[in-house]
């Protein structure tokens, strides 16, 4: 891939004798560091696969993202080790509290104990306007919750979105779930870029697009 794409505060560094791609922050899911650079795991994070296959995402670094489905983590916490404000939305409170931890020492990353399917719940807190939203959640109507939380973004802004098909349909071919949650997604969005993460998530699609 080229590195082109990837946003200032994502590099490559050498851990272990084998190049990687690195943000710089404290380690938060036993990753290897070198220095203050820590390792980012793409098996472990779809943003991380969808630069390490060379989508075009838009982030550049420093801007405001609305992280959705933060889960314990791992992916908004390098987020917000290169980007400016990051709120990150979870519903669960078990990997919530680990979300909270890793956010202790990042004061860019503003932790949201929120479904992300109910966004009038956040919309007092999170900013209009918003660069990016990226979005990992693994849940049944993925691509509403996309359309839900374009509120958020501003108008020349990315959705950043990784879709799974086991957790939108487990019987249905995952071509079929992608073609239907496309279709969703383009009632709000300009689809620009799509491509199987299947390198490094199976059955999974990634999806950069635009505000329409």
């Amino acid at each position: 891939m080229s590195d082109r794409s990837l946003p200032d505060g994502v590099e490559r560094h050498e851990f272990e004798d084998e190049t990687r791609l690195a943000t710089r922050g404290p380690p938060v899911y036993g990753e290897p560091t070198d220095g203050d650079w820590r390792a980012w795991d793409p098996e472990r994070s779809k943003l991380g696969g969808m630069f390490e296959l060379g989508f075009d995402t838009g982030l550049t670094g420093g801007e405001t993202v609305l992280y959705l489905g933060a889960a314990s983590g791992t992916t908004v916490s390098h987020v917000a080790d290169f980007a400016g404000p990051t709120y990150a939305v979870e519903f669960a409170p078990r990997p919530a509290r680990d979300l909270v931890e890793a956010a202790e020492p990042r004061d860019r990353l503003f932790p949201l104990l929120k479904d992300a399917r109910k966004p009038t719940t956040y919309a007092h807190v999170v900013e209009s306007g918003v660069d990016a939203i990226v979005q990992d959640v693994a849940t049944r109507g993925q691509a509403d919750v996309a359309v839900r939380n374009a509120r958020f973004l501003a108008d020349d802004g990315r959705l950043v979105l990784a879709i799974k098909a086991r957790s939108e349909d487990s019987t249905a071919e995952p071509e079929a779930v992608f073609e239907r949650s496309l279709d969703r997604l383009r009632n709000a969005y300009e689809v620009l870029e799509t491509a199987r993460l299947d390198r490094f998530h199976e059955d999974h699609l990634g999806v950069v697009a635009t505000p329409k």
